[in-house]
């Protein structure tokens, strides 16, 4: 799915990677938990305003005086807690990994920097060169997709039809 010009996603004006399909390439535990926090925080704040007056006004006994309030939040999570919402929390954390990969990116080199202004300042001896250039390397790859980098090609399944989708 290709951001529109009209698009009001996050990171839609930015460079985006198509997506392949509404339910792309499985993702690893820690993906498919960044996609639950989004998740989670667009359902919550879908429901924010279900309580929040009483929370300002109450801290510790929040969960007494706001019960009635707690209980009509509870029912708009479940409400909004949807397989849709779902779906639009995961494309939402699909739209923001280029730019995730840009901040990962830059903090690394920023590492390297500061790595080598450190020894540089103590006068300690320099890194192995060979050490220096695998991090380059491991810099300049493309992020991993499914198992797979993106824009490498996906061997053919020799063995019959490929496995559902999860």
């Amino acid at each position: 799915m290709a951001s529109s010009p009209k698009d009001s996603r996050p990171g839609a004006g930015t460079e985006a990677m198509p997506m392949p399909s509404r339910n792309p390439l499985p993702l690893s535990a820690s993906q498919e938990a960044q996609v639950r926090e989004v998740f989670n925080a667009r359902v919550r704040r879908a429901c924010a305003d279900e309580i929040k007056e009483c929370a300002k006004a109450h801290t510790f006994t929040v969960s007494f005086a706001c019960r009635s309030l707690t209980l009509a939040m509870n029912g708009c999570m479940m409400a909004h807690a949807t397989q849709a919402e779902h779906d639009r929390a995961r494309e939402e954390w699909f739209a923001g990994r280029v730019e995730r990969a840009r901040d990962r990116e830059r903090k690394e080199r920023r590492k390297l920097e500061q790595e080598k202004f450190h020894r540089e300042w103590w006068g300690l001896p320099e890194k192995d060169p060979d050490a220096v250039r695998r991090e380059e390397e491991k810099l300049a790859r493309k992020e991993r997709i499914g198992g797979y980098r993106s824009g490498q090609p996906r061997p053919a399944a020799a063995d019959g039809p490929a496995a559902p989708p999860r």
